[in-house]
Protein backbone atom coordinates (compact mmCIF):
# COMPACT_ATOMS: atom_id res chain seq x y z
CA UNK A 1 0.00 0.00 0.00
CA UNK A 2 1.13 3.62 -0.95
CA UNK A 3 1.79 6.49 1.24
CA UNK A 4 -0.88 8.08 -0.84
CA UNK A 5 -3.50 5.53 -0.30
CA UNK A 6 -2.62 4.73 3.59
CA UNK A 7 -3.06 8.43 3.90
CA UNK A 8 -6.71 8.31 2.11
CA UNK A 9 -7.13 5.07 4.43
CA UNK A 10 -6.31 6.78 7.30
CA UNK A 11 -8.46 10.15 6.98
CA UNK A 12 -11.46 7.96 5.79
CA UNK A 13 -11.59 5.74 9.21
CA UNK A 14 -10.40 9.07 10.72
CA UNK A 15 -14.01 10.56 9.61
CA UNK A 16 -15.89 7.58 10.57
CA UNK A 17 -14.66 7.51 13.87
CA UNK A 18 -15.92 11.33 14.14
CA UNK A 19 -19.21 10.27 12.45
CA UNK A 20 -19.60 7.43 15.15
CA UNK A 21 -19.31 9.57 18.12
CA UNK A 22 -21.63 11.82 17.17
CA UNK A 23 -24.00 9.11 16.52
CA UNK A 24 -23.18 8.12 20.32
CA UNK A 25 -23.58 11.25 21.62
CA UNK A 26 -26.92 12.13 19.82
CA UNK A 27 -27.93 8.92 20.48
CA UNK A 28 -27.74 9.58 24.28
CA UNK A 29 -29.46 13.29 23.94
CA UNK A 30 -32.73 11.70 23.62
CA UNK A 31 -32.96 10.73 27.14
CA UNK A 32 -30.96 13.56 28.45
CA UNK A 33 -33.69 15.42 26.48
CA UNK A 34 -36.87 13.76 28.04
CA UNK A 35 -35.34 14.31 31.24
CA UNK A 36 -35.08 18.09 30.62
CA UNK A 37 -38.30 18.72 29.17
CA UNK A 38 -40.17 16.76 32.23
CA UNK A 39 -38.55 19.94 34.73
CA UNK A 40 -39.11 22.62 31.75
CA UNK A 41 -41.39 23.50 29.06
CA UNK A 42 -39.62 22.53 25.43
CA UNK A 43 -39.64 25.76 24.30
CA UNK A 44 -37.23 26.84 27.03
CA UNK A 45 -35.22 23.24 26.87
CA UNK A 46 -34.33 24.62 23.21
CA UNK A 47 -33.68 28.07 24.06
CA UNK A 48 -31.36 27.51 26.75
CA UNK A 49 -29.44 24.73 24.65
CA UNK A 50 -28.99 26.62 21.62
CA UNK A 51 -28.23 30.19 23.95
CA UNK A 52 -25.59 28.46 25.94
CA UNK A 53 -24.14 26.58 22.47
CA UNK A 54 -24.39 30.30 20.91
CA UNK A 55 -22.38 31.75 23.69
CA UNK A 56 -19.46 28.83 23.51
CA UNK A 57 -19.52 28.90 19.45
CA UNK A 58 -19.15 32.93 19.79
CA UNK A 59 -16.59 32.87 22.33
CA UNK A 60 -13.80 30.47 19.92
CA UNK A 61 -14.69 32.29 17.18
CA UNK A 62 -13.58 35.64 19.16
CA UNK A 63 -10.37 34.48 20.01
CA UNK A 64 -9.75 34.06 16.48
CA UNK A 65 -7.68 36.63 14.77
CA UNK A 66 -9.86 38.85 12.56
CA UNK A 67 -9.37 37.06 9.17
CA UNK A 68 -10.65 34.35 10.57
CA UNK A 69 -14.00 35.52 11.58
CA UNK A 70 -17.00 34.45 9.66
CA UNK A 71 -17.51 35.48 5.91
CA UNK A 72 -20.50 36.55 4.06
CA UNK A 73 -20.98 32.61 2.60
CA UNK A 74 -20.30 31.61 6.29
CA UNK A 75 -23.30 34.13 7.30
CA UNK A 76 -25.49 33.21 4.12
CA UNK A 77 -25.22 29.37 4.54
CA UNK A 78 -24.94 29.12 8.56
CA UNK A 79 -28.59 31.11 8.42
CA UNK A 80 -30.34 29.01 6.17
CA UNK A 81 -28.94 25.96 8.21
CA UNK A 82 -29.73 27.24 11.04
CA UNK A 83 -33.44 27.71 10.76
CA UNK A 84 -33.61 24.07 9.41
CA UNK A 85 -31.58 22.78 12.19
CA UNK A 86 -33.97 24.44 14.30
CA UNK A 87 -36.39 22.79 12.66
CA UNK A 88 -35.36 19.86 13.36
CA UNK A 89 -34.42 19.99 16.91
CA UNK A 90 -38.26 21.51 17.86
CA UNK A 91 -39.90 18.39 15.93
CA UNK A 92 -37.53 16.19 18.19
CA UNK A 93 -37.59 17.78 21.61
CA UNK A 94 -41.28 17.64 21.22
CA UNK A 95 -41.21 14.66 19.76
CA UNK A 96 -39.62 12.45 22.55
CA UNK A 97 -41.43 14.63 25.43
CA UNK A 98 -44.39 12.60 23.92
CA UNK A 99 -42.83 9.30 23.54
CA UNK A 100 -39.94 7.22 24.88
CA UNK A 101 -36.46 8.08 24.51
CA UNK A 102 -35.99 4.52 22.57
CA UNK A 103 -39.09 5.37 20.35
CA UNK A 104 -37.31 8.68 19.55
CA UNK A 105 -34.19 7.05 18.53
CA UNK A 106 -35.31 4.31 16.46
CA UNK A 107 -37.90 6.56 14.47
CA UNK A 108 -35.29 9.46 13.62
CA UNK A 109 -33.14 6.62 12.28
CA UNK A 110 -35.32 6.35 9.49
CA UNK A 111 -33.04 9.69 7.96
CA UNK A 112 -30.79 6.79 6.81
CA UNK A 113 -33.42 5.98 4.19
CA UNK A 114 -34.42 9.20 3.27
CA UNK A 115 -31.04 11.16 3.07
CA UNK A 116 -29.71 9.22 -0.23
CA UNK A 117 -33.00 10.08 -2.10
CA UNK A 118 -31.87 13.72 -1.32
CA UNK A 119 -28.04 13.79 -1.70
CA UNK A 120 -27.25 15.49 -5.10
CA UNK A 121 -24.16 17.26 -3.78
CA UNK A 122 -22.00 14.63 -5.60
CA UNK A 123 -21.22 13.73 -9.63
CA UNK A 124 -20.97 9.95 -8.99
CA UNK A 125 -24.25 9.43 -10.40
CA UNK A 126 -26.91 6.90 -8.54
CA UNK A 127 -25.80 5.25 -5.73
CA UNK A 128 -25.81 1.20 -6.77
CA UNK A 129 -29.21 -1.19 -6.07
CA UNK A 130 -26.52 -2.60 -2.84
CA UNK A 131 -26.75 0.82 -0.79
CA UNK A 132 -30.39 0.86 -0.83
CA UNK A 133 -30.26 -3.24 -0.02
CA UNK A 134 -27.66 -2.33 2.86
CA UNK A 135 -30.34 0.66 4.18
CA UNK A 136 -33.45 -1.64 3.52
CA UNK A 137 -31.13 -3.97 6.11
CA UNK A 138 -31.07 -1.19 8.41
CA UNK A 139 -34.94 -0.20 8.11
CA UNK A 140 -35.37 -4.07 9.08
CA UNK A 141 -33.22 -3.52 12.30
CA UNK A 142 -35.30 -0.39 13.19
CA UNK A 143 -38.45 -2.67 12.75
CA UNK A 144 -36.93 -5.28 15.32
CA UNK A 145 -35.72 -2.69 17.93
CA UNK A 146 -38.85 -0.79 17.52
CA UNK A 147 -40.77 -4.89 18.31
CA UNK A 148 -38.23 -5.47 21.02
CA UNK A 149 -38.94 -2.05 22.81
CA UNK A 150 -42.45 -2.51 22.91
CA UNK A 151 -43.34 0.20 20.39
CA UNK A 152 -47.06 -0.61 18.27
CA UNK A 153 -49.41 1.80 17.76
CA UNK A 154 -47.35 4.95 16.54
CA UNK A 155 -48.64 8.02 18.76
CA UNK A 156 -48.05 12.20 18.62
CA UNK A 157 -44.53 11.76 19.64
CA UNK A 158 -44.43 9.12 17.23
CA UNK A 159 -45.75 10.84 14.21
CA UNK A 160 -43.37 14.15 15.11
CA UNK A 161 -40.22 12.05 15.61
CA UNK A 162 -41.18 10.43 11.94
CA UNK A 163 -41.34 13.82 10.59
CA UNK A 164 -37.89 15.10 12.54
CA UNK A 165 -36.59 12.18 10.70
CA UNK A 166 -37.88 13.43 6.94
CA UNK A 167 -36.44 17.40 8.27
CA UNK A 168 -33.13 16.10 9.08
CA UNK A 169 -32.85 14.03 5.97
CA UNK A 170 -33.41 17.22 3.93
CA UNK A 171 -30.65 19.12 6.55
CA UNK A 172 -28.12 16.67 6.58
CA UNK A 173 -28.02 17.08 1.86
CA UNK A 174 -28.51 20.18 2.37
CA UNK A 175 -25.39 20.71 4.32
CA UNK A 176 -23.60 18.99 1.50
CA UNK A 177 -25.32 21.13 -1.25
CA UNK A 178 -24.62 24.47 0.11
CA UNK A 179 -21.43 23.92 1.62
CA UNK A 180 -20.18 22.35 -1.83
CA UNK A 181 -17.59 24.33 -3.71
CA UNK A 182 -17.17 27.23 -0.97
CA UNK A 183 -14.75 27.69 1.95
CA UNK A 184 -16.55 27.21 4.76
CA UNK A 185 -15.41 26.19 7.94
CA UNK A 186 -17.76 24.18 10.67
CA UNK A 187 -16.80 26.83 13.74
CA UNK A 188 -18.03 29.47 11.87
CA UNK A 189 -20.97 27.68 10.13
CA UNK A 190 -21.96 26.66 13.79
CA UNK A 191 -21.63 29.62 15.67
CA UNK A 192 -24.25 31.06 12.96
CA UNK A 193 -26.39 28.58 13.57
CA UNK A 194 -26.46 28.50 17.30
CA UNK A 195 -27.07 32.21 16.82
CA UNK A 196 -30.24 32.04 14.65
CA UNK A 197 -31.33 29.07 16.91
CA UNK A 198 -31.30 31.42 19.73
CA UNK A 199 -33.20 34.02 17.98
CA UNK A 200 -35.93 32.24 16.90
CA UNK A 201 -36.57 30.61 20.22
CA UNK A 202 -35.74 33.85 23.03
CA UNK A 203 -39.47 35.02 22.09
CA UNK A 204 -41.50 31.99 22.20
CA UNK A 205 -39.49 31.02 25.25
CA UNK A 206 -39.33 34.67 27.06
CA UNK A 207 -42.73 34.04 29.29
CA UNK A 208 -41.44 30.85 30.62
CA UNK A 209 -37.24 31.41 31.28
CA UNK A 210 -38.22 32.16 34.92
CA UNK A 211 -38.44 28.60 35.25
CA UNK A 212 -34.54 28.20 34.74
CA UNK A 213 -34.05 29.86 38.01
CA UNK A 214 -36.03 27.03 39.87
CA UNK A 215 -34.50 23.98 38.40
CA UNK A 216 -31.83 22.07 40.04
CA UNK A 217 -28.31 21.71 39.09
CA UNK A 218 -28.92 17.91 37.84
CA UNK A 219 -31.32 19.84 35.28
CA UNK A 220 -28.78 22.29 34.12
CA UNK A 221 -25.99 19.16 33.62
CA UNK A 222 -28.36 18.22 31.29
CA UNK A 223 -28.81 21.63 29.26
CA UNK A 224 -25.09 21.98 29.50
CA UNK A 225 -24.60 18.51 27.81
CA UNK A 226 -27.17 19.00 24.89
CA UNK A 227 -25.67 22.49 24.48
CA UNK A 228 -22.11 21.80 24.40
CA UNK A 229 -21.97 17.97 23.04
CA UNK A 230 -25.07 17.09 21.30
CA UNK A 231 -24.89 20.79 19.29
CA UNK A 232 -21.44 22.30 19.67
CA UNK A 233 -19.74 19.68 19.15
CA UNK A 234 -22.49 17.61 17.49
CA UNK A 235 -22.99 20.26 14.31
CA UNK A 236 -18.82 20.97 14.07
CA UNK A 237 -17.87 17.49 13.62
CA UNK A 238 -21.42 16.42 11.42
CA UNK A 239 -20.08 19.71 9.24
CA UNK A 240 -16.55 18.83 8.83
CA UNK A 241 -17.48 14.88 8.13
CA UNK A 242 -20.03 15.86 5.32
CA UNK A 243 -17.58 18.09 3.81
CA UNK A 244 -14.91 15.33 3.77
CA UNK A 245 -17.16 12.86 2.93
CA UNK A 246 -20.77 13.07 1.67
CA UNK A 247 -24.14 12.77 3.04
CA UNK A 248 -25.06 9.26 2.21
CA UNK A 249 -22.05 7.94 3.74
CA UNK A 250 -22.59 10.30 6.96
CA UNK A 251 -26.55 9.19 6.64
CA UNK A 252 -25.47 5.35 8.15
CA UNK A 253 -22.65 6.30 10.30
CA UNK A 254 -25.04 8.50 11.86
CA UNK A 255 -27.70 5.73 11.57
CA UNK A 256 -25.79 3.69 14.60
CA UNK A 257 -27.89 6.24 16.62
CA UNK A 258 -30.43 3.90 17.80
CA UNK A 259 -28.22 1.35 18.98
CA UNK A 260 -26.76 4.15 21.16
CA UNK A 261 -30.04 5.29 22.27
CA UNK A 262 -31.13 1.58 22.67
CA UNK A 263 -28.16 1.21 24.76
CA UNK A 264 -28.65 4.66 27.03
CA UNK A 265 -32.32 3.52 27.51
CA UNK A 266 -31.10 0.26 29.15
CA UNK A 267 -28.47 1.35 30.98
CA UNK A 268 -29.32 4.76 32.36
CA UNK A 269 -33.07 4.54 32.00
CA UNK A 270 -34.10 1.03 33.05
CA UNK A 271 -35.58 0.38 29.79
CA UNK A 272 -35.51 -3.32 28.93
CA UNK A 273 -33.38 -5.45 26.80
CA UNK A 274 -34.67 -8.29 24.37
CA UNK A 275 -33.92 -10.67 21.83
CA UNK A 276 -35.22 -8.82 19.55
CA UNK A 277 -33.85 -5.63 20.43
CA UNK A 278 -30.37 -7.65 20.49
CA UNK A 279 -31.11 -8.43 16.89
CA UNK A 280 -31.96 -5.13 15.74
CA UNK A 281 -28.77 -3.69 17.02
CA UNK A 282 -26.97 -6.36 15.30
CA UNK A 283 -28.18 -5.92 12.01
CA UNK A 284 -28.39 -1.77 12.04
CA UNK A 285 -24.61 -2.35 12.58
CA UNK A 286 -24.33 -4.45 9.72
CA UNK A 287 -26.51 -2.84 7.77
CA UNK A 288 -24.07 0.52 8.35
CA UNK A 289 -21.44 -0.84 7.49
CA UNK A 290 -22.14 -2.69 4.55
CA UNK A 291 -23.24 0.42 3.31
CA UNK A 292 -20.53 2.48 4.38
CA UNK A 293 -18.02 -0.20 2.21
CA UNK A 294 -20.88 -0.12 -1.47
CA UNK A 295 -20.52 3.70 -1.14
CA UNK A 296 -16.96 4.26 -0.33
CA UNK A 297 -15.71 1.94 -3.37
CA UNK A 298 -18.41 3.39 -5.90
CA UNK A 299 -17.60 7.05 -4.76
CA UNK A 300 -13.91 5.96 -5.09
CA UNK A 301 -14.15 4.25 -7.95
CA UNK A 302 -15.99 7.03 -9.85
CA UNK A 303 -12.89 9.77 -8.55
CA UNK A 304 -10.32 7.52 -10.44
CA UNK A 305 -12.49 7.34 -13.80
CA UNK A 306 -12.68 11.63 -13.26
CA UNK A 307 -9.23 12.66 -12.22
CA UNK A 308 -9.98 16.20 -13.51
CA UNK A 309 -12.83 16.84 -10.54
CA UNK A 310 -11.29 19.41 -7.93
CA UNK A 311 -12.90 19.82 -4.90
CA UNK A 312 -12.75 22.92 -2.80
CA UNK A 313 -10.08 23.67 0.04
CA UNK A 314 -11.04 23.46 3.57
CA UNK A 315 -9.64 24.75 6.63
CA UNK A 316 -10.92 24.59 10.19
Amino acid sequence: MGTVQRRSVFHTRRTDAVLLLVAIVWGSSYLAAKTATHALPVLVVLFARYAISAIACLALVATRRRKERCTRDEVRVGSVLGVTQAAVLVLETYGVAHTSAANAGLIISLTIVLTPLLDRTTDNGRLPPRFFAATGVCLVAVALLMSGSGFHTPGIGDLLMLAAAVVRAAHVALVGRLTKGRVVRPLQLTAVQTGVGSALFVVPAASALPTLTRVDTAVWSQLVYLALFCSVFAFLAQTWAVQNSSASRASLLLGTEPVWAVVVGVCLGGEGFSVLTGLGAALMVTGTYWGQHIERTHRTTHIEESPCRTTAPMSV
